[in-house]
């Protein structure tokens, strides 16, 4: 046995997806960090371990451009790439390969921290060292660092160093949460065991061991979706401990886990009620995915309001989108439903106030121990929204040591500060404009080659008839104003359509929350043809609307591939998890966009719109919100696309930030959850190059080929230059050249 000492600016202690994006975030600020993970893998519940797919905002299709970007978002892209069968094993390589790029990171695995040197009162804590034990190599190490994140998930390090924290679920009279119980209760959401099967062709036994439990003697057979063909996270009901300690009684949750997934196994191949005689038992996970354990009091209790409401913060730092997703204590033994859920109307804002100690003043934390109710943990703590948080916390822990300050003193004094370093990173944030004093594009005057004037989707040629048997919504941006839309429409029968235009409420929805404006026109029988119809919008500033043709058997729509900044909702119900209660209230349950995914009502809108010039690629939100905030060239079937920066006097910066489109209404899940065939996105611009101009007229100073990434970072020559240029060329199948953002940092 040997012992060591290990000096960082940052210590991470989780190598989750909240720890991994942490120490990624804070390494890529030039700080030095120490991550340390008690398991071989990082990944923490995603990994190869556990196999539970990565989560997030999308909310499996449910909510509208919400894919989280930043570190988050590099790895479902590459995962996307690498691997778009959704291997487990595969992924533990994206995650590792990410982490191990970052030469400011050192990596210590099957490390685990017991041992938390902290010191002051108990208002005012601060931890001095942690210490870790490294199985198999036998090493113990004290690790020292001035600011410590707490990304465990069970939120070890700060009980131990005497941070406030949390258990099981408060009284409804605390925070005046509807869905709370009456009277606080010591009751969590349970942990899980996986399984994997796979067909060999030929019949196989099984033989149940006698740890199996009998199902039939349970309520499982009745209250559960059992399928044969099922396998992995769809059998994420498999769930226990609720009414127990999620961690004093972990070996026993893990042993009934198993022996109901034995059980289960045992009646899908022997019950006579399942093609199954091919099947066999592939893999069993033996590490309980935990979701629930210690939740840190921080400066701020994010709560059912907050996530239902869309509260917004003026320390906004990441976004959820998921329900509020609350399981029954008793797991997979309820008689009732696995799961109630309950949505916000669109993504919820996640402040920094819950991410630091409320007393212990250099920890931060990210993941599930989130300062949040028992209720708003329910949103928050699904992994990508989890990994959200992990490169804020990061991120924020870097600029502490950089100003030498406690994160509640970077809250108080910098905060604004901090939500623009983000955006820099393109992270995770929601409502923030670029307001970056180093990005030099801000204070040029921006032009392109081109850029699409009239929001339209769809050509006649090419479309494919949809009787309008659903209310139908066509999400259209609006800037500055909407006068009339012209459908691709047929109709059996002399008739009339009523079309009636919405706004979404809050910037970041999507669903038709307030009427602005109804007509009703005439159509007479025959085919498809143009019809006009006025619908007019004239918001205060950029927004969408949608514009809403309500059903009519007697009318024929017509559907198409989908352009930039627009979407099409169903007004239907849609829920493809049985063993889930969706409480079917809220605007977006009841206008799904996934009953047609990537598919445009064939329209026209008018007069020309701003919704895709080039300042949108300036100085904008760098995602979705009231817009699409991109620029989208002319076709390039017309030619080169180019966006260029002019200044009134020569510049000089060092690097140059592009954000390209890469589609973040697409739900891209890590495992066996797929909802696109591409494996590099079509959106992303392919090939480009960057080109500076002085007195000596334009010169290449970048040049790119098969680009497949949304940020991409390049260095520039230290000469002066008076004008900017990106220039594409080709892109992964998109018809146009889009970027989100063009930054010129000096």
């Amino acid at each position: 046995m040997r012992t060591q000492t290990v000096e960082a600016d940052i210590i991470v202690v989780g190598g989750g997806l909240a720890g991994v994006s942490a120490a990624v975030a804070a390494a890529r600020q030039g700080r030095s960090v120490a991550l340390i993970n008690n398991r071989p893998v990082l990944g923490g519940n995603s990994s190869s371990e556990v196999r539970v797919w990565v989560c997030g905002a999308t909310a499996h299709g449910n909510q509208r451009w919400a894919r989280e970007s930043g570190i988050i978002g590099e790895l479902y892209v590459e995962n996307q790439f690498r691997n778009p069968e959704g291997n487990p094993v595969y992924w533990d390589d994206v995650v590792l390969d990410t982490v191990r790029r970052e030469k400011n990171i050192r990596l210590f695995l099957n490390t685990e921290v017991s041992e938390v040197e902290a010191s002051g009162p108990e208002g005012a804590r601060r931890i001095d060292a942690v210490t870790g034990w490294t199985m198999g190599s036998e090493v113990r190490t004290r690790f020292t660092a001035p600011i410590v994140l707490d990304c465990t998930g069970d939120g070890l390090i700060g009980a131990i160093a005497g941070a406030r924290h949390r258990l099981g679920k408060e009284g409804r009279a605390e925070f005046g949460e509807e869905w709370a119980p009456e009277e606080p209760v010591r009751e969590f959401l349970g942990s899980t065991l996986l399984f994997y099967t796979k067909d060999l062709g030929r019949p196989v036994k099984y033989v149940a061991p006698d740890s199996a439990i009998d199902i039939s003697r349970t309520p499982i057979p009745t209250s559960r979706v059992i399928r044969s063909g099922d396998s992995g996270a769809h059998y994420w009901w498999i769930e226990w401990g609720g009414e127990l300690d999620i961690v004093d009684d972990n070996e026993r949750i893990r042993d009934e886990l198993r022996g109901v997934i034995l059980g289960i196994w045992d009646y899908i191949k022997n019950s006579g009620r399942f093609d199954a005689d091919t099947l066999t038992l592939e893999w069993i996970g033996n590490l309980p995915g935990k979701r629930e354990y210690r939740r840190f009091i921080g400066d701020y209790t994010l709560t059912q309001q907050d996530v239902i409401d869309q509260t917004a913060f003026d320390d906004g730092v990441a976004f959820g989108g998921w329900s509020i997703d609350l399981h029954p204590a008793a797991g997979m033994y309820a008689e009732g439903a696995g799961a109630l859920q309950r949505f916000s109307d669109g993504l919820f804002e996640i402040p920094f106030r819950s991410l630091y100690s409320q007393n212990v003043e250099n920890l931060l934390f990210a993941g599930r121990d989130v300062s949040a109710t028992h209720v708003a943990f329910g949103a928050a703590r699904v992994m990508a929204t989890c990994a959200a948080m992990g490169e804020a916390a990061g991120t924020a822990a870097a600029m502490c040591i950089e100003r030498g300050i406690t994160p509640r003193e970077l809250h108080d004094d910098a905060r604004e500060d901090l939500r623009q370093r983000l955006l820099r990173w393109d992270a995770s944030v929601l409502g923030v404009r670029n307001e970056d004093a180093e990005d030099l594009a801000r204070a040029a005057t921006v032009t392109a080659s081109g850029h699409r004037e009239i929001i339209a989707a769809g050509e006649p040629a090419t479309a494919a008839e949809l009787p309008l048997a659903d209310d139908l919504g066509i999400v259209i941006p609006v800037d500055p104003v909407l006068e009339s839309v012209q459908l691709w429409i047929a109709a059996t029968e002399d008739t009339t359509l009523t079309v009636e235009v919405f706004s979404t409420g809050r910037r970041q929805n999507v669903v038709p929350a307030h009427r602005e404006h109804t007509v009703t026109v005439p159509v007479s029988a025959g085919p498809a043809r143009w019809i006009d119809v006025p619908a007019v919008f004239a918001p205060t500033e950029p927004q969408n609307a949608v514009v809403v043709l309500r059903a009519n058997r007697a009318i024929t729509a017509h559907t198409d591939a989908l352009t930039p900044g627009t979407l099409t909702l169903v007004h239907r119900l849609d829920s493809d998890d049985q063993n889930v209660s969706i409480s079917t209230d809220e605007l977006l349950v009841q206008w799904p966009t996934k009953p047609l995914r990537g598919r445009a009502i064939v329209f026209r809108a008018e007069p020309a719109s701003r919704s895709l010039a080039p300042e949108r690629a300036v100085g904008g939100y760098q995602r979705p919100f009231g817009g699409p905030n991109l620029w989208a060239s002319a076709p390039l079937a017309d030619g080169d696309a180019e966006l260029r920066l002019d200044w009134d006097a020569a510049v000089t910066a060092r690097e140059v930030r592009l954000v390209f489109d890469d589609d973040v209404d697409l739900e891209l899940n890590t495992l066996h959850h797929h909802r696109s065939p591409h494996e590099v996105l079509p959106q992303l611009v392919r090939d480009y190059r960057i080109e500076t101009h002085d007195e000596a007229g334009w010169h290449t100073v970048i040049e790119v080929a098969d680009n497949r990434h949304r940020h991409r970072i390049h260095p520039l020559p230290s000469a002066p230059f008076d004008a900017l240029r990106v220039v594409v060329t080709a892109t992964n199948g998109a018809p146009e050249a889009r970027i989100v953002a063009l930054r010129v940092q000096s």
